[in-house]
Parts: structure tokens; C-alpha cells; sequence
């Protein structure tokens, strides 16, 4: 079983950027896909972005395409989530997470983190 645990939330101005790190332990990450989600308060958990095992493959939600970078270094089992051009809309709580097949559905995701906050002020 892999265990995985978000890091890097907090408050940030609109405009501005936040690094979000997901440590992995329990097993090597190498062959998972893995995945950033959200939650917005009082909305549902929606996809933002993955990558594949070989860290060469992304997909993005539309929300986010070019103002955020998901990596991976798999020697170091971590995941990383940089975020720029930061809006109040991206206020959430993030979700790191760990599945077998690359998806945009959390259903395909087998491990999820416990989540960090991120709130952007206008």
C-alpha cells in the first residue's frame, strides 16, 4: 500500500505561485499514474491534472492548462504541483493521488492523500 501526504498549501495573492509536494511511502511510485484533484468548498472533488509513470505524459484540466505543472521525481517518490497566475478560483483543497490507469475520474485512483489547503485572496 502505498501512503501519500500533501504539503505546500497556504494563503497566496491573486497572481501569485505555490508549490504543492506529495510524499509517497509504503512502496515506490515508479509504476503509478498520479494525479492532482480538488475540492472547492461545497462543490465536488474535480481533476486537475496527471502524470504518467514515466513522468513524459501529462493531461490538464482546462482550468488549469498553462498556469500549472505537475512532475514527478520517482528516485525521491514525490510529486510535485507547481501552480502559477494563481486565482481566487483555485481556492481548495488539493489532493494528491495514486492509480494504474491515467484518467481524469478520482474512480480510477486507488490512494489518495488527506489534502492541503490552498486559498487565493483577490
Amino acid at each position: 500500500q502505498v501512503q501519500l501526504a500533501e504539503s505546500g498549501g497556504g494563503l497566496v495573492q491573486a497572481g501569485g505561485s505555490l508549490r504543492l509536494s506529495c510524499a509517497a511511502s509504503g512502496r515506490a511510485i515508479d509504476d503509478y499514474v498520479m494525479g492532482w484533484f480538488r475540492q472547492a468548498p461545497g462543490k465536488e472533488r474535480v481533476f486537475g491534472t496527471n502524470i504518467d509513470w514515466t513522468g513524459q505524459n501529462f493531461e490538464y484540466a482546462d482550468s488549469v492548462k498553462g498556469r500549472f505543472t505537475i512532475s514527478r521525481d520517482n528516485a525521491m517518490n514525490m510529486v510535485y504541483l507547481q501552480m502559477d497566475s494563481l486565482k481566487p478560483e483555485d481556492t481548495a483543497t488539493y489532493y494528491c493521488a495514486a492509480g494504474v490507469v491515467r484518467s481524469d475520474s478520482e474512480g480510477q485512483f486507488t490512494h489518495w492523500g488527506q489534502g492541503t489547503q490552498v486559498s487565493v485572496s483577490s
